[in-house]
């Protein structure tokens, strides 16, 4: 079986897509896999590390301000398209799966032309451009939220699957707090602002930070990004209980040890929260297409298992006390650990794989 997937950008994307990569290499050996992403963003150099043929597409997203650098896309997504075509006249898919991100508009619209089985996944509750654009066309849209099949109407068949990422956070190789430097008698708080790291989050946790004190019973890990790492811990000094880190590759693998999450909303993030089953709170980027992060974190406010803020409403006095208060497993702490555990995890990457292999 030969497999085309594109997926491009950020994590929110790349990891649903190594996790339907993996499961069909667990099902059958013999697949080939052919990932197609872009020239210059985090899977040019993370797919390759893992084995994956790797093909780069230059391409970009629309802009409404560099006018320049969208008239010269126009002409690089035709020159995607032809590298595509030739790509796929050579490696000959069963199927072509976009897991999101603008790269997968010349790859799977190619696969339209070339009457090859395209398949859509999307892991946000309110889906992208370009998922809305292609999806009328796809075979099969396979979702993360329920509430997400009312943009895909026109769409041939929906199938809700919810998010694969969650599994990777179970099954996957498994970090202990002692690795990392961390106590092993302490509760620990994880932050993160995803995985291209947030400067707005960052100013903001610096002075939140600033409030733990030594006879504190939790450590913080606290996870930059890479681009912020040198800035935030410039003339910082916090307290032994708080570790800085400027990223993570197997961020999931640490989360059978943490006691209380806070991050953006992104959704591989919310899959591995909720298989996990770690109370949280969420603060959703302002600052992403169709504020998808806003809906995918109301999506677990309203399921009570986390505390959305929006970042408008933050307050380092407020925000040291609430983790303070939550670390002490008050009532609100008690009612999200009890409702994570009524939660029906989908085996998602089993039930994608089984709806592809019928549209195969």
């Amino acid at each position: 079986m030969n497999i085309v997937i594109s997926a491009g950008g950020t994590g929110g994307h790349i990891y649903p897509a190594i996790a339907i990569i993996n499961k069909f290499k667990e099902k059958d050996k013999k697949t080939n896999i052919l990932y197609i992403g872009t020239h210059n963003r985090m899977e040019k150099d993370l797919i390759p590390q893992l084995g994956i043929r790797y093909e780069e597409l230059e391409i970009y997203g629309f802009s409404t301000k560099l006018i320049g650098r969208d008239i010269k896309n126009i002409f690089l997504i035709k020159k995607a398209q032809k590298k595509c075509q030739k790509l796929f006249q050579d490696f000959k898919p069963d199927v072509v799966i976009g897991a999101g991100g603008y790269v997968t508009m010349p790859v799977l619209s190619t696969a339209f032309k070339m009457k090859i089985p395209v398949v859509i996944h999307e892991q946000n509750s309110v889906p992208g451009k370009t998922n809305r654009y292609l999806a009328s066309k796809a075979n099969l849209v396979c979702v993360s939220y329920e509430t997400s099949k009312q943009y895909f109407k026109k769409a041939p068949k929906v199938v809700y699957t919810g998010n694969p990422c969650g599994e990777n956070a179970l099954k996957g190789p498994k970090l202990t707090k002692e690795s990392l430097g961390l106590a092993k008698d302490k509760k620990l708080v994880l932050i993160v602002s995803g995985s291209l790291g947030s400067n707005t989050i960052n100013s903001f946790f610096k002075k939140v930070l600033s409030r733990v004190d030594d006879s504190a019973n939790y450590e913080v890990l606290y996870i930059t990004g890479k681009a912020y790492y040198e800035e935030f811990s410039k003339d910082t000094t916090f307290s032994k209980n708080v570790k800085i880190i400027p990223y993570l590759d197997n961020m999931a693998g640490l989360l059978h040890c943490v006691d209380l999450i806070i991050s953006r909303a992104g959704a591989g993030t919310l899959a591995e929260i909720l298989a996990t089953q770690i109370p949280s709170i969420i603060i959703p980027s302002p600052y992403v297409a169709n504020n998808h992060q806003y809906y995918n974190a109301l999506d677990l406010k309203n399921k009570k298992v986390s505390i959305m803020i929006e970042e408008k409403d933050l307050d380092d006095k407020k925000m040291y006390e609430l983790i303070t208060a939550l670390l002490k497993e008050n009532e609100t702490y008690k009612q999200m650990q009890e409702n994570l555990r009524d939660i029906n995890m989908k085996n998602s990457s089993d039930i994608i794989y089984n709806e592809i292999k019928k549209v195969i």
